[in-house]
């Protein structure tokens, strides 16, 4: 066994709504979409126009800065429609499934090296699951990280059991993760929860499986990479997320792209919290049937409830999401606030009483109990940040765009996720992941 690693900074918000173990197939869908702007940084340059006949895993189009990067379809049929937003940028590229996926079958290579790893991965598309840090952004192939990182667990609220969804695709995941050892040179890194050893097997050596435990956000890909190889200065690392691995895994069994994920439906507004097998890029409402009822009442969210995003009826499921949530809007007004003992909220701090139920779990909304106010130093921010930085010290220093202070405070190892703790102890009421994408934007441009 490799390091071993326990978080003792976090904390675990627990939610009513966790998806039980059962899963469904979403039915045929009239229309896909894949939307570019689920890439960060994605200069879009279309391959395939309105009216061509594509197959699964033939690309849609690349990106212009990179053109090796390439996004796939993810089911046969006809583009039907392009949708643009301002300045002509590309939104959606539609397509109308055929009744049967028809597959472009690609060359699997007898004996697997890095050369003939990265040109199929290249050549299917599924390089595009793989991503670095710093940035977030897809890899760059021609720039080789110090490591790859899978975290095998999620522990964000009512993240999905990859026990129970790794467990059905154990062979494809672990010839995934033999794929992506090879292209590490051996130095791929994998965070486990307690018992799920199993999941790995004889995929990878002993020494890179790294047992992880504590509370949220011990489940992060960036809390992992900065207890077990932290970024540097000049230093790249890659990840991919394990339903990802998975994906891979299958390119690299049968020679085509299947791009089948199962996501889970969650949250205290969700009949019958469960799973659901779906396609990238398929319409919301055939994933979620008539499991959440869209209302002003209810926040629908792809992602979990702290670094997920609003989405409505009409969206297409995100090309890396695993999960949808469904909370109140919590647009009523309290009665007398903060005066009364609160004895169903949920607090850090013991302003309220759930210290004394920590097993309790709770029905929260989206109100966030009060606006936006001066950035005041609370200490709450280190309480649950598991990192050797200066939190509040980092976001000022992303506010007042001085660089040198942004890479002195360690702006190579953080992203958005990291912080969404932040956010939500937050006194101040700070937008906290908002302003740490806009610093690393900022930073990837001018630094």
């Amino acid at each position: 066994m490799g390091k071993a690693v326990h978080i003792r900074k976090g904390f675990d918000i627990k939610l009513v709504g966790k998806a039980s173990n059962e899963t469904a197939h979403a039915p045929i869908s009239s229309v896909f979409a894949i939307q570019p702007p689920d890439f960060k940084t994605l200069i879009p340059k279309l391959l395939a126009k309105q009216g061509d006949e594509v197959l699964a895993g033939q690309p849609l189009f690349y990106d212009k800065d990179r053109p090796e990067i390439k996004i796939p379809s993810p089911v046969s049929g006809e583009v039907v429609e392009i949708v643009r937003g301002a300045k002509r940028v590309i939104l959606e590229v539609r397509i109308v499934p055929d009744k049967e996926n028809r597959y472009v079958t690609f060359d699997v290579p007898k004996t697997l090296t890095k050369e003939n790893i990265t040109a199929l991965l290249l050549e299917s598309g599924c390089w595009s699951y793989i991503r670095q840090r710093p940035f977030s952004t897809i890899a760059d192939p021609e720039k080789p990280p110090k490591s790859i990182f899978v975290s095998c667990f999620d522990s964000a609220p009512l993240a999905p059991d990859n026990n129970y969804i790794i467990g059905s695709e154990k062979e494809n995941f672990q010839r995934g993760l033999s794929v992506l050892n090879t292209l590490a040179a051996g130095n791929l890194n994998v965070g486990i929860a307690e018992g799920q050893a199993d999941l790995i097997g004889n995929s990878i050596s002993t020494d890179k499986t790294h047992q992880i435990n504590g509370p949220h956000p011990a489940g992060n890909v960036g809390i992992q990479i900065h207890h077990i190889d932290r970024i540097k200065k000049g230093e790249i690392v890659w990840y991919v997320n394990p339903q990802d691995v998975v994906i891979i895994g299958r390119l690299f069994g049968s020679g085509k792209y299947q791009a089948e994920r199962t996501i889970a439906i969650t949250g205290s507004l969700t009949q019958k919290p469960s799973y659901v097998k779906a396609l990238t890029g398929q319409p919301l409402k055939d994933i979620i049937g008539d499991k959440i009822t869209f209302t002003d009442n209810t926040r629908v969210i792809q992602g979990n409830v702290l670094t997920g995003r609003t989405t409505y009826e009409d969206n297409f499921l995100s090309f890396y999401e695993t999960q949808i949530s469904a909370i109140p809007e919590g647009k009523e007004p309290e009665f007398f606030g903060w005066l009364l003992p609160g004895l169903d909220k949920l607090s850090l701090s013991r302003s309220f009483f759930s210290w004394i139920t920590p097993k309790k779990k709770y029905d929260l909304t989206t109100n966030t109990h009060g606006e936006e106010r001066a950035f005041v130093m609370s200490g709450e921010y280190e309480k649950v940040l598991p990192m050797d930085i200066m939190p509040v010290q980092l976001l000022k220093s992303i506010m007042a765009q001085d660089l040198e202070r942004m890479e002195n405070l360690g702006i190579y190892e953080v992203s958005e996720e990291d912080f969404a703790l932040c956010e939500f102890v937050c006194t101040s009421k700070i937008d906290v992941q908002r302003v740490v994408g806009e610093g690393l934007e900022y930073f990837r441009i001018e630094g």
